[in-house]
């Protein structure tokens, strides 16, 4: 699989460096507000660059390895959620209400039919993925399609004017499949990067890490291939939001990841094109310890840090705010000249 990922022009980011330091206030004083509007300068491509339409995507799917009790809700819980959000009663339906922006579900591979419903897109590859404990959670042309999938629907939603994408997921079971992706592309043990997901008891954390073991030494996924990876241990909405990256990137457009799961499929992007770092934001630090690996290793730093673990694309929905405000702060304050403020004395 082959992607187009641009460079990013460095002369940017000196010309939006001269911008910040001519606004009326002392030399980064507005801190990582005046890096994310550098950064948003350079990813864009324009010295004044503006956030048209935002959408969040959350992609969905179910997992077979919640047949080994690793999670504390049961698997019917995927689509009942999915149906919380389509009737707009879920944290990330208020927080993208709050934010102005556009909210889809997609469905990957939940293991229900749905129908017709405002706000769902429907790209259903598989009824679930298989149990990875006993084999490969899906054929590696299905993990190829999820991707593919999801690159093709980031270039849609590009052509429609959507300048900043945030990126979420429902999924139960996706804890346990994202810290088995973190171990075996990064060479981590299980424990290192795993947490309590949904909130497992003591027994239940032991017994996910132990399938987390077993589904590694059963299905020996190669860490140079991020695609045998994502096929072997992962998950449909794992491959479409890692191919919803690719495809975002490679238009140019702003993409702000969540928790733990988005973080490993960026960490699955990242493994095919290094170079989409450039356009990621990590929109907060999760509780969950994988996700800081993830982004330490793609050398992201985390915009909030509000002790959140739900998912859904609600810590980065909120990020983006912050994210907006950079961007304005950028655009619109008057520089010292047009203010008639006098300059600090050398």
């Amino acid at each position: 699989m082959e992607f187009s990922i641009p460079s990013i022009d460095e002369a940017l980011f000196s010309f939006a460096q001269e911008r910040l330091d001519s606004l009326t206030k002392p030399k980064g004083s507005l801190g990582r507000l005046e890096e994310i509007a550098k950064r948003i300068v350079a990813i864009k491509g324009e010295r004044f660059p503006n956030i048209r339409r935002k959408a969040v995507f959350v992609f969905a799917g179910d997992h077979g390895v919640t047949e080994e009790g690793v999670s504390a809700y049961p698997k019917e819980v995927t689509y009942q959620m999915v149906f919380n959000f389509l009737r707009g009663g879920a944290a990330i339906n208020v927080f993208s209400r709050f934010a102005n922006m556009d909210c889809f579900v997609v469905d990957m591979g939940v293991d229900y039919e749905f129908g017709d419903y405002k706000g769902l897109i429907t790209k259903k590859v598989l009824r679930g993925t298989r149990n990875f404990t006993k084999g490969p959670a899906m054929t590696k042309e299905e993990a190829k399609r999820c991707i593919e999938i999801g690159r093709d629907l980031a270039h849609t939603y590009a052509d429609f004017d959507y300048d900043l994408f945030c990126i979420g997921d429902m999924g139960i079971g996706n804890t346990t499949a994202s810290s088995a992706i973190i171990a075996s592309l990064l060479s981590k043990k299980p424990k290192e990067v795993s947490g309590r997901g949904t909130g497992v008891d003591e027994e239940g954390f032991a017994r996910k890490i132990a399938v987390i073991v077993k589904g590694l030494e059963v299905n020996k996924p190669d860490p140079n291939d991020p695609i045998d990876v994502l096929s072997k241990v992962g998950g449909a909405e794992i491959g479409g939001m890692a191919g919803f990256i690719l495809g975002a990137t490679e238009k140019r457009k702003v993409v702000v990841l969540d928790g733990l799961i988005s973080c490993a499929s960026a960490l699955i992007a990242y493994a095919i094109e290094p170079k989409v770092n450039n356009f990621l934001f990590a929109g907060h630090r999760s509780e969950e310890k994988g996700q800081w690996v993830a982004l330490k290793h793609m050398n992201l730093e985390p915009i909030l840090d509000l002790k959140m673990r739900l998912g859904e694309g609600t810590g980065a929905v909120l990020a983006s705010i912050i994210i907006e405000a950079a961007i304005k702060m950028y655009n619109e304050m008057a520089t010292f000249d047009e203010a008639q403020v006098s300059k600090k004395l050398k």
